[in-house]
C-alpha cells in the first residue's frame, strides 16, 4: 500500500536528484496530487514537470474522508512556494463521489488563500476529459491535459508562467478539517456587512455553529438569535440550515460544523423572507 507523502517522495531520487540546487528559490514549483498510484505513471509526469525546468514535489491522494484525509497536503500547497497544483488522475478517479468532494474541500481551502485563480491542472492519464458543467464549483476552473499527449509538459511551463488572475468575489468560502474536531466550513462577505449569516447542506446534517474572527476556528462564540433545522428548498433540491443573527462582516465568520458530506451547500446573509439571495456551491 502507498503512503501518501512518504511513498512519493521515494520516487524522487530516481529522476530528480538535484531539483531546486540549480536556481535556489528562483525555480517554479508544481505540486503534484497523484490519484494514480501506477509508479510509471507518476514518475513520467515527475519526469515531464523536471525536463522543463521546474521544482516538482507532491504526494499519493487518499480517499478517506472519515479521516478528513483531504486536508494533509494544505500546508505545503498554500505555503507560498507552489506555482501550481497538478491533480494526476483517470477519469474514473473523478468519477467517484468521495474524491470529488475531497478535492473539492482541498481546492476551496487552496483557492481561499491563494485566490480563485490560482492555477489547477488535471492531467489525465487516461479517459476522457468531463464536461466542465458536470465538475464541482471548485474545480470548474481547472484546465485538463491529456498524459497521452506529448506536449503537455510545454503547455504546463507555459500554464505556470501565466499571469494568475485577480478573481473576486462577494463572498468568502475556507475549509477546515482534522480527525479530532471534523470538518468546518467557514463564510462570510469579502467587503459588505451581513445582517446574521445563514448556511444550509443537501445530503448531510450541521452538528454546531459559532461566528468569530476570521481566518481560524473560534475558541469561544457568542451567537445572536441562533436557529437550526431551518428547511430550504433551491429548485428540486431541498437544504438543511442552521443560521444566526450576528452581523458578519469583511473581518468575522461564520463558521459551521458538517456532519456527513454533503452533496451542495448553500449561504449567504440571514434572511426572514420567503427568499433571500444565497450562492450556492456544488462539492460532488
Amino acid at each position: 500500500m502507498l503512503h501518501p507523502q512518504s511513498d512519493f517522495l521515494k520516487l524522487l531520487p530516481a529522476i530528480l536528484p538535484k531539483v531546486g540546487q540549480k536556481k535556489g528559490n528562483t525555480m517554479k514549483k508544481v505540486w503534484i496530487t497523484s490519484l494514480v498510484t501506477a509508479e510509471e505513471v507518476v514518475q513520467e509526469a515527475m519526469g515531464q514537470v523536471k525536463k522543463y525546468g521546474l521544482e516538482v514535489n507532491g504526494h499519493f491522494w487518499e480517499d478517506d474522508l472519515e479521516k478528513t484525509a483531504w486536508i494533509k497536503p494544505r500546508t505545503e500547497l498554500v505555503d507560498g512556494k507552489v506555482d501550481l497544483w497538478l491533480i494526476l488522475a483517470s477519469e474514473e478517479n473523478l468519477s467517484a463521489p468521495s474524491i470529488r468532494y475531497g478535492l473539492s474541500l482541498l481546492a476551496l481551502t487552496v483557492q481561499a488563500q491563494l485566490g480563485l485563480g490560482f492555477p489547477i491542472v488535471i492531467l489525465l492519464s487516461e479517459g476522457e476529459t468531463p464536461p466542465v458543467e458536470s465538475l464541482p464549483n471548485p474545480l470548474k476552473n481547472a484546465d485538463f491535459l491529456s498524459a497521452k499527449d506529448v506536449g503537455y509538459g510545454a503547455k504546463l511551463v507555459a500554464k505556470v508562467h501565466s499571469q494568475v488572475k485577480d478573481i473576486k468575489l462577494e463572498y468568502r468560502l475556507d475549509a477546515y478539517g482534522n480527525p479530532q474536531t471534523g470538518q468546518w466550513l467557514e463564510v462570510g462577505p469579502t467587503d459588505d456587512s451581513w445582517n446574521g449569516a445563514m448556511l444550509g447542506v443537501s445530503g448531510a446534517e450541521i452538528s454546531f455553529h459559532a461566528v468569530g474572527p476570521k481566518g481560524s476556528l473560534p475558541s469561544k462564540s457568542v451567537l445572536n438569535y441562533p436557529m437550526e433545522g431551518l428547511k430550504l428548498r433551491l429548485g428540486e433540491k431541498e437544504y438543511l440550515a442552521w443560521a444566526v443573527q450576528n452581523e458578519v462582516d469583511s473581518e468575522t465568520s461564520y463558521f459551521v460544523k458538517l456532519d456527513g458530506f454533503p452533496d451542495s451547500v448553500l449561504f449567504g446573509p440571514y434572511s426572514s423572507e420567503d427568499e433571500a439571495e444565497v450562492h450556492v456551491i456544488h462539492l460532488k
